[in-house]
């Protein structure tokens, strides 16, 4: 089971300082982590397209989109 899931796309530049702070803060509590390309499916894409970087829970809830921050994910995850 995956604990965080981050959708984003390459050539993303939010996504691009998006990851080493999600990575940072899934290590951090030990949580499993899953980079997902959303352009790999259309659903993705329909969802989430204009909103990336978007970080999903465990509970598929949406904890954070766009630019992240290291303060609100620690609060969130």
């Amino acid at each position: 089971m995956t604990d965080v899931v981050v959708y984003s796309r390459p050539g993303c530049h939010l996504c691009e300082e998006a990851e080493p702070v999600v990575r940072r803060v899934a290590q951090r509590y030990g949580l499993p982590l899953e980079i997902v390309d959303m352009d790999s499916d259309d659903e993705l894409v329909r969802r989430y397209s204009l909103r990336i970087p978007v970080v999903l829970d465990a509970a598929d809830r949406v904890v954070a989109e766009g630019t992240i921050e290291e303060r609100h994910l620690r609060r969130t995850v």
